[in-house]
């Protein structure tokens, strides 16, 4: 019996969570990433509700979140520029939806998804993660990706994780929409508590950045959303500014790993306080992600290739449901998929990422 080949296209969130709700015996699955998966900006992420209770009832990850160092959020905190605290709204996820809004140092949740799906001590065959493997083409219907350098891989199924810039997407889609921006930008810090601690007093007696709440500054047209990562280790911050001020090109392929420049960065935050300012400068990296946004697609698969996450269904960051969102798509791609264990027919995998596809998009 010839063995159910998945080949996924992007080494991020949802093609780890794809590798793990895909894991079984008989299927060989292979994750192509073209990063070399050694470089990452600090940031924190969080995984909501919807999301944490799929890994952990589903996927039994919970130990391995553990070990990432999550951190459970009890809620949100609103302060004023004066660091007034304006409003709090405690949240109580667990008792309404069966799980918590958890937080992570993405490094740290990238590195369990990653070890959880390559495990030799997880259920079905480990998955093979190849880095530095850039896919340029792909022929939906053959089931292959050709990658730079002319190497062709061959699966029966190939899963587009490869986000908003999605190299797979115009093999799916006639009419392959480009992301187009929002108007806003994102940067993106993190940085030690303790430095935070010794060399921004007026900063820490006005909000606690070990506590484990999500706080923000909304003013001036900008704002800070902050949180505590690594069980109060680091402070990670994320600011959401306009575009106008930005001096990237919005015609280039931005993410948020992209490069950010402090002193831009001072200047958009200029009318801010120096208690909330000064915290920026201790930041080792700045990273800048151009919000952008995509029309709904008219389809989300063709031939043995299925999207999912923002190569699919791109989101911008205002619920947090970026990731979340992949992490569903995975699990339901998992279920679909439950009783396929060898090579399928092309007739029949068609009639089953139809099925997938509309789910998922409905």
């Amino acid at each position: 019996m010839a063995p159910f080949r998945i080949i996924i296209v992007g080494g991020g969130i949802a093609g780890f969570t794809a590798a793990i709700a895909l894991r079984a015996t008989d299927r060989q699955i292979i994750v192509l990433e073209q990063s070399s998966l050694n470089k990452e900006i600090g940031a924190l992420i969080s995984l909501q509700p919807n999301a944490a209770r799929i890994a952990g009832l589903e996927w039994q990850l919970e130990q391995d979140f553990l070990k990432a160092q999550q951190m459970v959020d009890e809620g949100f905190r609103i302060y004023n520029t004066d660091g007034d605290l304006v409003r709090t709204i405690p949240l109580a996820t667990k008792d309404k939806y069966g799980a918590e809004r958890l937080l992570f140092h993405r490094n740290d949740l990238h590195e369990a998804l990653k070890k959880a799906a390559i495990s030799p001590e997880r259920a079905g065959d480990p998955v093979v993660v190849r880095v530095s493997c850039r896919v340029l083409e792909c022929d939906a219907f053959r089931g292959t990706v050709t990658l730079e350098g002319g190497e062709v891989v061959e699966g029966d199924l190939i899963i587009g994780a490869d986000g908003i810039h999605s190299v797979l997407r115009k093999h799916v889609v006639e009419d392959n929409p480009s992301p187009i921006p929002t108007g806003h930008s994102a940067y993106r810090l993190m940085v030690p508590t303790e430095i935070l601690e010794r060399e921004e007093p007026e900063f820490c007696a006005k909000i606690n950045p070990r506590e484990p709440f999500t706080s923000m500054i909304v003013a001036h047209n900008c704002r800070l959303i902050m949180g505590p990562g690594r069980q109060g280790e680091v402070y990670g911050i994320v600011a959401l500014v306009p575009d106008e001020q930005m001096t990237e090109d919005p015609a280039l392929k931005q993410s948020w790993v992209s490069e950010g420049n402090i002193e831009k960065m001072l200047e958009t935050f200029r009318e801010f306080p120096s208690w909330v300012k000064n915290i920026f400068r201790h930041s080792p990296d700045l990273g800048l992600w151009q919000l952008r946004d995509m029309d709904p697609l008219t389809n989300w698969y063709r031939g043995r290739v299925i999207l999912i996450g923002d190569a699919a269904h791109a989101m911008l960051p205002t619920q947090g449901q970026g990731a979340s969102q992949a992490i569903e798509d995975s699990e339901a791609l998992g279920s679909f998929l439950n009783d396929v264990h060898e090579t399928p027919a092309l007739d029949d995998l068609s009639k089953i990422l139809e099925v997938s596809g509309v789910v998922l998009k409905g």
